[in-house]
């Protein structure tokens, strides 16, 4: 994994400056294992003008673009200040070097697409948690990068966790979806300390038709990496926080788990595993579709 993606937002808020800096924190973690190439970006928006019933003001305009290069200028700040207090050298991402480096990238347009679209140059792309109900564009952007962009997506823990990818559980629940992930998540299991298949039972949302938890431990361990299975059952939980709970009490660092096994519809609807876990774990998520 030698170069990562991370979109950064427009909110200056306190919160939301902790939570960028978790997700920097998380990319440069990831990215001390690969000797990977971290790229901040940000996406502006585009003032819609062309089918306006009535004439934009330059006034208008003025003050769009003010906004956003003000917007702007803050994501970038913050993600230079970062990078240059952990001595992360500034690169462009084609000179390949044997250590890490960062660079910073601006785009405009419609921001989950463009960040999708952007993002299937990237080996993976961290996504800065920031409340649901706070930000009414993050799970828009969560989820195109999940589905359009065709990359492995890590979602940051409010707070940068102290290691990541040393003690890593695999939330297994049978699908096609998790067997995509655990395949575009290899590098990193290859690399930690210690590896676990969780998979819950008896919960809403939980397994389906496919291999066991041990089926693919057995595989993993094939390939090198020292596995443990444990199968639990969800004891009136939902199968995301039974998951959840499991994985905090294990001390993991990183959560492995395939995105919207059942329909995404549904999920967006009634709420689900995927949904549960993004909006709630305290440590890093790898998710894929």
């Amino acid at each position: 994994m030698k170069t990562i993606l991370i979109p950064l937002f427009d909110d200056d808020s306190g919160d939301a400056d902790i939570m960028a800096k978790a997700a920097m924190a998380t990319a440069l973690q990831i990215a001390e294992i690969f000797n990977s190439h971290i790229e901040g970006l940000f996406v502006r928006g585009t003032p819609i003008t062309g089918a306006a019933p009535v004439e934009i003001s330059p006034r208008y305009l003025d003050g769009y673009r003010e906004y956003w290069d003000d917007s702007c200028a803050k994501a970038r700040n913050r993600f230079s200040s970062f990078m240059a207090s952990h001595d992360v050298p500034v690169h462009k991402i084609d000179d390949a070097t044997d250590r890490t480096t960062a660079s910073w990238h601006e785009l405009e347009g419609n921001r989950p697409r463009t960040i999708s679209e952007y993002g299937r140059l990237f080996d993976l792309i961290v996504i800065p948690r920031i409340p649901e109900k706070s930000d009414d564009e993050w799970m828009p952007v969560c989820e195109a990068a999940l589905f359009e962009s065709g990359r492995p997506v890590v979602i940051a823990p409010p707070v940068a966790a102290e290691s990541f990818g040393k003690n890593v559980v695999v939330a297994w629940n049978g699908s096609t979806e998790t067997a995509g992930t655990i395949s575009m998540a290899m590098p990193i299991l290859m690399a930690a300390e210690k590896v676990s298949v969780l998979s819950v039972k008896g919960a809403t949302g939980g397994m389906v038709p496919g291999p066991s938890g041990e089926m693919v431990a057995t595989h993993l361990i094939r390939n090198g990496i020292q596995t443990t299975e444990k199968t639990v059952m969800a004891r009136g939980l939902s199968a995301g926080a039974a998951v959840l709970e499991n994985a905090t009490a294990s001390g993991a660092d990183l959560l492995v788990k395939g995105a919207y096994t059942h329909s995404r519809l549904r999920q967006i609807i009634f709420g689900g595993t995927t949904r549960h876990v993004m909006n709630e774990a305290r440590i890093p998520i790898l998710i894929a579709h």
